[in-house]
């Protein structure tokens, strides 16, 4: 029996509130300016529902390039200066004890940022109280944990609470269409970013007239077969990230560095670096057809990630072979036909099988997922090859199986996680990339 059904949802927010509470004093407020002292680390805050790992990861290389000693958590990895380990909690913000005392670590080895990524559900849980932020980001905002917020609002306030706690500096996707929500808290010193908005509109141009709102604008942008190009304020920056929306990562990353007076050469010459990110667009085979992992389990990821390869091989006879699922088993179960929807409209192939079904039944969500191929409002169209196949692994050998020359394979859902989570909360050590490499040789 689930004990907390029962329990108000005030009791359950106050226990959180506590237990933060208590795990600062614990680890004596190691984010906090303490009195007649210097503030010893500067906590960078990136929230929004897609590009967060992205970002951090970015934002980290450019902070070591300046000569910074750089503490970071996302969902992959955690960081504190040269020491390094992967993220295997299966929770992309860690719960208030893990969390400061990873800040205190990071303070007594003498790190001067730290960057992390910050979750609706640690919101909701209090996880970032008793943080002192110097910087919040938002990289965007579409629909997920939608059932566990009751409503797409209560999700978008859950993220602006990160805002209304910090006070220096504020970050901001200028190109959502969420963004009047959050220029509205206020801050110090704001940044916006943009591929092309324009940036004297509506309240945007009266934000710019108070001063406190710098606008970043890339030109000149270019979708490549090996990356991404940009300038900003005639800094060319060529990177070796797949897809437009690394442009706004970059560009998130990019305003996180000048809000702290790091010029944009340097900025340019730390992620001209990068090759790449693991699990997140990550190349795993390039012959004799490609093989493309990515984390993507929310629509709108989703369709970002076929758009960027409809868009790249759309001249060309590649057939995309498409793996599939819908993560989190017993939640979120409204995005299923929408992201069936979205892969009937890109993929010439679809194998639906396995993310973490938990205690759901596995071939239910694949039924759902199914239901959404029919959903195109298009007389004309008809539904693509597909299949169901729930043992992830030959899903993953029927792809390379159904793959000629040219073709591109794209594997989404789990990326660079560590774990496949099902029935009675039992983990299986899991790894795509790995999976692609073995049964390729086979």
């Amino acid at each position: 029996m689930n004990i907390k059904k029962f329990i108000p949802l005030f009791l359950i927010s106050w226990y959180h509130f506590c237990l933060a509470a208590f795990a600062v004093f614990l680890y004596r407020f190691p984010s906090y300016k303490m009195r007649g002292k210097a503030k010893k680390i500067k906590v960078i805050g990136i929230t929004g529902t897609n590009g967060k790992t992205t970002v951090v990861h970015l934002t980290a290389k450019i902070l070591e390039s300046a000569g910074y000693k750089v503490a970071s958590i996302s969902s992959i990895k955690f960081q504190i200066g040269q020491k390094e380990w992967k993220n295997t909690l299966k929770m992309t913000m860690p719960g208030r004890f893990k969390l400061q005392r990873f800040l205190r670590q990071a303070v007594d080895v003498g790190c001067d940022y730290a960057v992390l990524e910050v979750t609706s559900e640690g919101i909701r849980q209090h996880r970032h109280r008793f943080i002192d932020f110097d910087v919040a980001v938002f990289t965007n905002l579409t629909p997920e944990h939608i059932e566990a917020h009751r409503g797409f609002e209560n999700y978008r306030v859950a993220k602006g609470k990160l805002f209304q706690a910090t006070k220096g500096i504020h970050i901001m996707n200028l190109d959502d269409k969420n963004i009047e929500y959050f220029l509205k808290f206020s801050a110090n010193k704001k940044y916006a970013f943009t591929t092309g908005r324009d940036p004297f509109s509506s309240v945007h141009g009266r934000e710019r007239v108070s001063s406190k709102l710098q606008i970043i604008k890339a030109q000149g942008c270019q979708l490549l077969n090996n990356g991404v190009k940009f300038s900003v304020n005639g800094a060319e920056f060529n990177l070796n990230l797949l897809g437009k929306f690394n442009i706004y990562n970059a560009l998130a990353a990019i305003c996180i560095a000048l809000s702290q007076d790091i010029d944009l050469e340097t900025c340019r010459a730390a992620l001209e670096k990068i090759k790449g990110i693991s699990g997140r667009m990550e190349i795993v085979m390039k012959e004799p057809f490609i093989v493309i992992v990515d984390y993507a389990h929310t629509p709108d990821a989703l369709q970002k990630v076929y758009e960027t390869f409809f868009e790249i091989f759309n001249d060309q006879k590649s057939k995309m072979i498409c793996v599939l699922g819908s993560t989190g088993g017993g939640r979120d179960k409204w995005k299923r036909q929408e992201i069936g929807k979205i892969a009937a409209q890109y993929c010439d192939e679809i194998i639906l099988t396995n993310e973490d079904p938990y205690d759901e039944n596995p071939f239910s969500i694949l039924e759902e997922i199914e239901k959404g191929f029919s959903q195109i409002p298009n007389s004309k169209f008809q539904i693509p090859n597909h299949r169901k196949i729930l043992d992830r692994k030959k899903a993953i050998r029927m792809a390379l199986t159904l793959a000629n020359s040219g073709d591109v394979v794209i594997i989404t859902g789990k990326g660079g996680e560590p774990w496949m989570c099902v029935k009675r909360g039992k983990k299986i050590p899991w790894n795509d990339r790995e999976i692609v490499k073995q049964e390729f040789q086979k």
